[in-house]
């Protein structure tokens, strides 16, 4: 059975933010929305954007963003 990136039918839109930098609200379908923070310009919120959908179209075609993590535990940054 093929398996859908999380990310694959994401929507972005970059808001303004009240200290004058920029975030980026992510909508997933039959999910909540989240805001990634923040970004010093609007085009720079619009490049993550970009770079996310192209990591979530390359981890989909890889399968790479499917794989176990170790128990569901986070990993700790060395």
């Amino acid at each position: 059975m093929s398996r859908m990136h999380p990310h694959a039918e994401a929507s972005y839109r970059v808001v303004p933010l009240e200290d004058g930098s920029f975030g980026v609200e992510v909508r997933i379908p039959d999910s909540h929305p989240t805001v990634v923070t923040a970004f010093a310009s609007e085009e720079a919120a619009e490049s993550w954007i970009a770079d996310h959908k192209n990591r979530v179209q390359s981890q989909s075609q890889s399968g790479r963003w499917f794989q176990s993590s170790g128990g569901g535990r986070p990993r700790r940054a060395s």
